[in-house]
């Protein structure tokens, strides 16, 4: 039985957004409440954390470096330490009412981010993606709470999920990678979890973190539940793999909306833990602009 392990002593308020540098050997994580983006060094135990004036809801790494960074009102590139430099778009929905919050890279090196629809009175959120030459463009709405961003290794699909309303979907992605019409491929009932956060293996099968289900699960190409880990959290929040095999998860949780009470019986609420899994994930590709 593999052992799940805390990753350093470090609790945060909403981790989300693991990303695995390889050259650095290092996890890149953001604290979307706190707008930081930390890192982690595994070789050294350094931890860095860097400071932004809004709400991080999702970022990648660069090919050139530095990150491209979507915040509450818009998505920036910055350099390595941070500093804006210039900005891609305005956050197309309203604001005020819909922060970003789930995106990645897909096989193209393009960047992708969702928002969450805060008044959750219907699903007014969207899913948008920043083009190499860095336009961007709305791909999907009709959505509560974007999440569980990831794409096949064979370039066949994009995998998202709605984690209010309890849904993970695929979208079919022809030869330019543009999205077809999305489909569900599990639907969760009360007491399950909801699907958050979410990664892809060399064998097609999708990872989620089962928010409020104090589980992580694996998926099949066929979405059966191949396996699952129980943490001593209830809210995972994401996972990626990583490591110099690719084959430990890194997952992400939080202590967002916990009373005093819950985080005292579970004081690990917030912490970030690994655990060796069988099988490799597929790597993040790097932002690509032109």
């Amino acid at each position: 039985m593999a052992e799940l392990q805390t990753l350093f002593d470090y609790t945060g308020h909403l981790p989300e957004c693991p990303t695995w540098s390889e050259t650095e050997q290092a996890l890149y994580w953001a604290d979307i409440l706190q707008g930081e983006i930390h890192r982690y060094r595994l070789a050294s135990g350094e931890h860095s954390v860097l400071s932004f004036p809004e709400e991080v809801g999702c970022f990648a790494l660069r090919e050139k470096g530095g990150f491209i960074v979507a915040m509450r009102q818009a998505i920036w590139l910055t350099d390595e330490r941070g500093l804006l430099r210039q900005k891609v778009c305005d956050n197309p929905s309203n604001p005020q009412l819909a922060r970003f919050n789930d995106g990645g890279t897909d096989q193209l090196g393009r960047f992708y981010a969702g928002t969450f629809w805060d008044p959750g009175d219907y699903n007014g959120a969207l899913l948008m993606r920043v083009d190499n030459d860095l336009t961007p463009k709305v791909v999907q709405c009709d959505i509560h709470g974007a999440n569980g961003l990831a794409f096949s290794r064979d370039k066949q699909w994009m995998f998202t999920s709605d984690t209010p309303n309890g849904v993970i979907y695929r979208t079919p992605l022809d030869e330019q990678g543009e999205p077809g019409r999305r489909e569900i491929f599990r639907q969760f009932k009360a007491g399950e979890g909801s699907p958050d956060g979410a990664a892809m293996d060399v064998e097609g099968c999708y990872w989620s973190a089962m928010f409020d289900g104090w589980r992580i699960a694996r998926f099949s190409p066929q979405g059966e539940q191949l396996e699952e880990h129980r943490l001593p959290v209830r809210c995972p929040t994401m996972v990626c793999f990583g490591g110099d095999d690719m084959k430990t998860l890194f997952i992400t949780t939080t202590r967002e909306n916990m009373d005093a009470e819950e985080i005292a019986q579970y004081p690990l609420s917030g912490a970030i833990f690994t655990l060796p899994v069988a099988v490799a994930g597929v790597k993040k590709p790097l932002f690509k602009e032109r």
